[in-house]
């Protein structure tokens, strides 16, 4: 993967080292970069007797552009093609892998996404405006996939972030903040919830009827009512859809429940951890609905009972039973 470009701040940096007589090697450790880097930018910008920061960045902003024109735009025969098979509800996809194997009686190599770009600039790049009706979606313009529309609602609903959990929680100091995941079985057609005490490491293990928000709760609830009540104290999940009674389980429980930042398995990393031990026992691609509760009681206890290296070779169940014996 090619390194991320030069910035004009590293260009003055390295213009500054030639100055001071300073070794590629050297101004790359400065930069934070391979020594490679500084050699190939000295030496494509005239050597280090002549090398010039404002003139490297110049010839940069000259290659980054390349003007170039759009390939429908160059070749009409090609867009008129394109046109028609668009107009005949064929996706770019199709159209693409069909001109390369020219089905059509027209050969010709542009990829689905130069397609794409095409449909969606409205008559800029060789194709007619409108073609976006042929598209299955018929969206005029791409959905953005990096943020939710403004004045949008989170489909959880309002929950309370992980960065608004105590900060003892992530001390690992006391029992009863816990971290749940679902792990999913094969074909997407079974679960099971795995709850993980941060503290302790205690497992347990739960199996939802499906992987809808309320079934989810009740297997969920059924779990945490293990639990003493001193003991419920925080849960963290991720942002899957099945948490969706967070407040629903939150108020049955006497817990609070935190929901971690999208795409941040790192947050929740004792449950991550234990759901690899979970998967010694109940590999992927399983069908999860062939364990009955009495086999998962015994893989919790297998975990559960388990020297644990984290723990300076305790186990989960002897930590776990003694804060349980100190809310007696």
């Amino acid at each position: 993967m090619p390194a991320k470009p030069l910035t004009a701040f590293e260009r003055e940096e390295i213009r500054s080292g030639i100055d001071v007589g300073l070794g590629d090697g050297q101004i790359a450790r400065r930069l934070g970069r391979h020594r490679c880097t500084v050699n190939r930018e000295i030496s494509r910008n005239g050597g280090r007797a002549t090398y010039s920061a404002v003139t490297a960045c110049a010839r940069y902003e000259g290659q980054r552009s390349r003007p170039k024109v759009p390939k429908l735009v160059a070749d009409a025969v090609l867009a008129a093609h394109v046109t028609a098979r668009l107009e005949a509800k064929d996706s770019p996809t199709t159209i693409s892998i069909e001109l390369a194997r020219g089905v059509h009686g027209i050969v010709g190599s542009i990829s689905h996404e130069c397609i794409y770009q095409s449909v969606y600039a409205d008559g800029d790049r060789g194709l007619e405006p409108g073609l976006h009706t042929g598209l299955h979606l018929r969206r005029r313009r791409r959905k953005p996939r990096h943020r939710a529309p403004a004045g949008s609602t989170h489909s959880l609903g309002t929950f309370a972030p992980i960065s608004e959990r105590p900060a003892i929680a992530a001390e690992r100091t006391k029992v009863g903040h816990l971290e749940g995941d679902l792990i999913i079985g094969a074909f997407n057609r079974s679960a099971l919830i795995t709850i993980f005490d941060r503290a302790s490491r205690y497992c347990w293990i739960g199996r939802p009827d499906n992987k809808t928000a309320d079934a989810t709760e009740t297997a969920l609830v059924t779990i945490l009512h293990q639990l003493p009540a001193e003991l419920r104290t925080t849960l963290t999940w991720d942002q899957g859809s099945e948490i969706a009674n967070h407040a629903a389980i939150a108020k049955e429980c006497g817990i609070k429940i935190y929901i971690a930042d999208p795409k941040t398995p790192w947050q929740r990393p004792t449950n991550e951890n234990g759901n690899a031990l979970v998967r010694r026992y109940v590999g992927k691609g399983t069908d999860l609905n062939l364990y009955t509760p009495t086999q998962l009681h015994a893989i919790a206890h297998r975990i559960n009972t388990m020297p644990r290296r984290s723990l300076n070779w305790a186990t989960a169940h002897d930590i776990y039973t003694a804060a349980v014996a100190m809310t007696d």
